[in-house]
């Protein structure tokens, strides 16, 4: 199974990378919502996960071009960002049809869970 990795954090990025990889998983990674959605459409994958604030194009924006274009796309959406004022951006990730979201940071067993989760659901 493929797993496209969008987050403009480098240590981040890698970290889940590596997690992913050790379960097993091929993993593609991206910087920012441009290159993810680049990626995306290159080679659509089994899921994305998505960091919500970035450079360039940030999460909701990259969320809601991947289900327009494919709406059965699986996409767990992270932030370490939580609140920005009144905004809650992962309940809005979650409103507008992300599958799964999750507050950075954690642990990886329970990020695993979420994967497999999202994996076998069918959406």
């Amino acid at each position: 199974m493929r797993i496209l990795v969008i987050d403009d954090e480098t240590m981040v990025r890698n970290t889940i990378a590596r997690v992913l990889e050790h379960e097993g998983y091929r993993v593609t990674l991206a910087v920012d919502g441009l290159r993810g959605l680049t990626s995306f459409r290159k080679e659509p994958p089994d899921l994305v996960i998505t960091d919500i604030i970035m450079p360039e194009e940030e999460g909701i924006g990259t969320i809601r071009r991947m289900l327009e274009e494919q709406p059965k796309t699986k996409i767990i959406a992270i932030s370490g960002g939580g609140r920005i004022g009144n905004v809650d951006f992962l309940r809005i990730a979650e409103n507008i049809g992300a599958m799964a979201i999750m507050r950075k940071p954690f642990a990886p067993s329970e990020f695993l869970n979420l994967v497999c989760q999202c994996l076998k659901t069918t959406k």
